[in-house]
């Protein structure tokens, strides 16, 4: 892999915006000023462009019935008003209406068509007016309204969901801005209903999150923190990214004491829950792009550090010997690899999990992946089930209600209801509680014709939101736990009520996700063949499979950014499998019969690395080690020599080099070196001099030798002569010449 970075985390998405169309968010009852018939007074708000979210040049006008709308015998009728002017102008003071329908709407079929405006006029009844001023470029104007129990208005309806709505006149036309009144029955039987709520830390581009992510996230203003905060004390079903508790306990002792404590309020809560697929990741794009069963994580071992999870020293008993004043305190011994948290341990996300429960990206599993997905066996032998939205079946997108447990052909699936479902996202996601009351509304409306409708239990989710805060996430869930005639449910309670066979409609591929996840596990085993080359592999493979199920996270579905993500990640890929190579090698000659080529190999990666370097020839000039073992120091360049020996023949030998890891996996792309041989005509020419030496050697000891032969036989011919009083020839000549002195005269004389 490239050198580590910083996971990074896409941005909040924007919250959906209350338009003029909708119900509006409920405000705190407390803090309308009651009346007997009704009272209204100026509430100052903040800019809308900094709060709300409003687009530049619109203006949003909300009706936000308080208690969620709920209205029962001898309760007021409470609601806020508010006008959020994005335009550059500002908008004139006038006079706003409340009207109330006396007769409820038959169904969540008509309670549809009012929300969004497309029913015929409904004959509504003026019940209060009030005056509201004019609203600035970029501000706002919020007023609060109460109509009295005991007022005309409110008297003798019978339960059921009213129409309500609010307008003023503008410059094209009525402005109108619908909601409803439940009037809640009070003899009707609990339903049950399970509200799923997701703990998860969004979008992410590496497999685990960082320390100082995790501080952020775990501090007590973090989106995780305020996740539990809106949980705790409610009987909400998690659904929980095992990757979060996964990021923290890789780090052992390291890890920020905020996100110990956090983990460990997971781990106490009693809520039930089940384990979403690592990072979320969207099963449908998985299966859609041809793997048999969805991708699970394989090895955390490179992200962690032994020295984290070490044993300390045991303190002394009372009876033992205690350790002199002086001896040095022991260090914690660090455990082996063995002893490191098994993956299994480092997922587990808590008691009373429910195994086997899929939760694709919404509207995206048909009943070919509910049949794929129920074919997975599950360890504890509970049946496998998919949670599917309601707008997916055909009774649901024909507007009725669908229990929660379903069956689609022999696949077991939850329902959860797409209208409520999606009214408490929204309301999760509304940053001021004077706008957060309308969705609120909304979904308790459906609640009432669905608790009343149902033939089992329910079941809700408040979406995959992400950066929501406690108080914004808390109103979502309490307003579905509080709804008139529910009582909550257990995921596994849920499960194991009847199952209502069930039709799909047809489901559009999401053909661009499942094209990424095939090239994602392609460039895996590109990966892990790669990754052969280590002493253990998994320090590649497992954080980059990690890193593919974050790439496939749901919180990336409909992010612009995806795509350029998912390129970056693809091109760091190809840059770790480029990061071990040859390093080029310039042409060079060979003078001697004997000798050691010098190549470098280059490796990027912080582990060693075990190769092996295959040289071949392409002709007899040259012999070469075929085989060269190597290992590979981390990020440096390691020299290897290849011996070689030159035969008879002078000429150019081309050598071809490749890399390969120990199970014959080609590393990186082949290189060629020329070698200009000239070994052999030294050889031949050392060769000759010396026989020519010898040679002359050889003439010269001959010579010597004739000589002295020659020499040896003239003096033993001379010996024989000289005994026999003959004198030899030579001798003669040797004698030296004898002068006669001349005659003495005194010899005369005598």
């Amino acid at each position: 892999m490239t050198s580590p970075r910083a996971p990074r985390r896409a941005p909040r998405r924007a919250p959906r915006l209350v338009t003029a169309g909708m119900a509006a968010v409920a405000v705190l009852a407390g803090l309308l000023l009651p009346a007997p018939a009704f009272a209204a007074g100026p509430t100052p708000t903040p800019s809308p462009s900094a709060s709300s979210g409003v687009p530049s040049g619109t203006t949003v006008f909300t009706l936000a019935p308080a208690a969620n709308g709920i209205v029962r015998p001898g309760d007021a009728l409470s609601v806020s008003v508010s006008i959020q002017n994005g335009t550059q102008a500002e908008v004139a003071p006038t006079t706003i209406t409340l009207s109330l329908a006396r007769t409820p709407l038959s169904d969540r079929e008509d309670l549809g068509d009012w929300l969004d405006g497309t029913s015929a006029d409904l004959p509504l009844e003026p019940i209060a007016t009030d005056a509201i001023p004019a609203v600035e470029a970029g501000g706002s104007q919020m007023r609060g309204i109460t109509i009295a129990a005991d007022d005309p208005a409110l008297a003798g309806l019978a339960p059921g969901v009213y129409p309500l709505a609010a307008s003023y006149p503008g410059a094209d036309g009525t402005v109108v801005s619908t909601s409803t009144m439940i009037v809640p029955p009070t003899d009707a039987t609990d339903v049950g209903i399970g509200v799923i709520v997701p703990i998860t830390a969004g979008a992410l581009d590496e497999g685990l999150l960082t320390a100082e992510q995790l501080a952020e996230l775990t501090a007590p203003d973090g989106a995780l923190t305020n996740q539990l905060d809106g949980v705790t004390g409610t009987a909400a079903i998690l659904a929980v990214d095992p990757a979060v508790p996964a990021s923290i306990r890789v780090l052992g002792t390291s890890a920020p004491e905020s996100a110990l404590e956090w983990l460990t309020r997971l781990e106490s809560i009693q809520n039930s829950r089940f384990a979403l697929q690592f990072g979320d990741a969207d099963v449908t794009a998985q299966l859609q792009a041809g793997l048999p069963r969805p991708l699970q994580p394989t090895s955390f071992t490179a992200y962690m550090s032994p020295s984290n999870f070490a044993t300390p020293t045991p303190t002394p008993t009372a009876t033992s010997t205690p350790a002199p004043s002086d001896a040095p305190t022991t260090a914690p011994t660090p455990q082996p690899d063995s002893a490191l948290p098994s993956t299994d341990a480092l997922l587990t996300v808590g008691p009373a999990t429910r195994q086997g429960v899929y939760w694709p990206a919404d509207g995206t599993a048909d009943a070919e992946i509910v049949a794929r997905l129920a074919d997975i066996a599950n360890a504890d032998g509970t049946a496998p089930v998919t949670v599917i939205p309601s707008s997916t079946t055909e009774a649901g997108a024909a507007g009725r209600t669908v229990s929660a447990h379903g069956r689609v052909g022999a696949g077991e699936v939850l329902v959860y209801d797409s209208d409520i479902s999606d009214a408490l996202d929204d309301a999760s996601q509304q940053e001021e509680s004077w706008l957060r009351g309308a969705p609120l509304t909304t979904a308790t409306a459906y609640l009432a014709f669905a608790a009343a409708e149902t033939g089992g239990p329910l079941l809700v989710t408040v979406g995959r939101g992400d950066g929501r805060s406690r108080v914004e996430l808390g109103a979502a869930i309490s307003a579905a736990f509080s709804a008139p005639n529910v009582t909550p449910r257990t995921i596994a309670t849920v499960a194991a009520s009847e199952a209502f066979d069930l039709e799909l409609g047809e489901v559009e591929p999401a053909q661009a996700r499942a094209d990424a996840a095939s090239a994602l596990v392609a460039d895996e085993a590109d990966l892990a063949r790669f990754a052969t080359i280590l002493d253990q592999p998994s320090l590649l493979t497992g954080p980059e499979r990690a890193d593919i199920l974050q790439l496939l996270g749901v919180a990336w579905v409909g992010d612009p950014t995806w795509p350029t993500v998912l390129a970056d990640h693809r091109t760091e890929t190809a840059g770790t499998l480029n990061s071990v190579a040859l390093l080029p090698t310039s042409p060079s000659d060979l003078y001697g019969s004997n000798a050691a080529l010098r190549f470098w190999v280059r490796n990027d990666l912080p582990y060693p690395v075990n190769l092996v370097l295959y040289t071949t020839r392409d002709n007899l000039r040259l012999d070469v080690q075929g085989e060269t073992p190597i290992v590979a120091t981390p990020r440096s360049n390691t020299r290897v020599e290849v011996p070689v020996q030159a035969r008879v023949g002078r000429g150019d030998v081309t050598l071809t080099l490749q890399l390969r890891s120990p199970a014959f996996v080609a590393i990186g792309e082949p290189e060629t070196v020329e070698i200009n041989v000239y070994a052999d005509w030294e050889g031949v020419g050392l060769a000759a001099l010396a026989v020519l030496v010898g040679i002359l050697l050889l003439f010269g000891v001959a010579r010597t030798v004739l000589r002295m032969r020659r020499r040896r036989k003239g003096t033993d011919a001379a010996a024989p002569g000289a005994a026999d009083g003959e004198a030899p020839e030579d001798a003669a000549a040797a004698e030296p010449e004898r002068v006669d002195a001349p005659p003495s005269p005194e010899g005369d004389e005598r």
